[in-house]
């Protein structure tokens, strides 16, 4: 059982008597997207914490993104909507590392393997230390521009 889970399930009861159309509306569709993983493969499972949390990375992910889109497009309400969302979600995902905390976990792990000389050669092997380690707290393409600027 994931307590990630049944957290997000109690909130959107809450949510609901409380009449916050924003909260619950973003956690019902969380809900979905945590079920619709849960029984993407050939077998039905239930998802771990660390695996709510990616997909709620994700999700957190495409309300940024739709909000830059919307912004853009000159659709400021929607924008502003998307933002509250991402906002919700933020609630449930670990702290989120700052650019200097990543900064500093790049110089370290280029450090550690020992590979601060061969530059974009060594982006795989830097990128696959630090994805497990940043999962949930940091955008995966941030990490990715600090390795490509202390690599490069």
């Amino acid at each position: 059982m994931s307590a990630l889970k049944d957290r997000l399930r109690a909130d959107l009861t809450t949510a609901i008597k409380a009449r916050d159309e924003v909260r619950s509306g973003t956690l019902r569709m969380v809900l979905t997207a945590i079920t619709n993983a849960e029984v993407a493969g050939k077998v039905a499972r239930e998802l771990s914490d660390d695996e709510v949390v990616g997909v709620l990375s994700t999700e957190a992910k495409k309300r940024r993104e739709a909000a830059v889109a919307f912004a853009d497009g000159g659709r400021q309400e929607m924008a502003d909507k998307e933002v509250a969302e991402a906002a919700v979600i933020a609630d449930y995902l670990p702290e989120q590392l700052t650019s200097a905390e990543i900064e500093a976990l790049v110089s370290a792990t280029i450090a550690e393997l020992g590979v601060a000389g061969e530059g974009m050669k060594a982006m795989g092997r830097v990128m696959g230390v630090l994805t497990p380690q940043v999962r949930g707290r940091a955008d995966g393409g941030a990490v990715a521009a600090e390795v490509k600027r202390q690599l490069g």
